[in-house]
């Protein structure tokens, strides 16, 4: 008829954890210059200049964007100048993008007319894996050497 009840136990009809909505992308305007690093969990979209790292799931680079440091991401699309090492799964390289570093991937595209100077290095991991951080014991790395790519006349 009557049940006990503890007065420290939590009742077990408390409601389920809603997913997080999907924020808007960061954007750093044509006019603004960032010195110092920038980390996010979302995207960030850069017009301006950064000089730092950056390490943000997906990272957009604007035609008049400069960056100078160390990208870390699940995707970067570059249509800008980068002067510094990306690391990603995914990278795009459209026909107005000039980077000068290395670039560390899973997929690469490149469009004509984009300017690379520096090594591809493609990152083979395993499925449960999908971190942009290549692992040195269990990754297997193809390198490739790209001194630029012209456009056509």
């Amino acid at each position: 008829m009557f049940s006990k009840k503890s007065k420290g136990s939590v009742a077990a009809s408390a409601q389920p954890a809603q997913p997080a909505k999907p924020a808007p992308p960061s954007l750093i305007s044509n006019d603004l210059k960032i010195v110092g690093d920038l980390k996010s969990d979302g995207e960030i979209q850069v017009d301006g200049m950064i000089e730092g790292d950056i390490r943000t799931k997906s990272l957009l680079i604007g035609e008049g964007a400069e960056i100078k440091g160390e990208i870390v991401a699940d995707t970067v699309r570059v249509h800008g100048r980068v002067n510094g090492q990306i690391k990603a799964r995914a990278v795009l390289l459209s026909k107005t993008a000039h980077v000068v570093g290395d670039i560390m991937h899973e997929d690469l595209a490149i469009e004509t007319g984009a300017f690379l100077e520096g090594h591809c290095k493609r990152m083979v991991q395993p499925a449960d894996k999908v971190s942009p951080e290549p692992k040195t014991a269990s990754a297997r790395i193809s390198e490739t050497k790209v001194a630029g790519v012209a456009k056509p006349a």
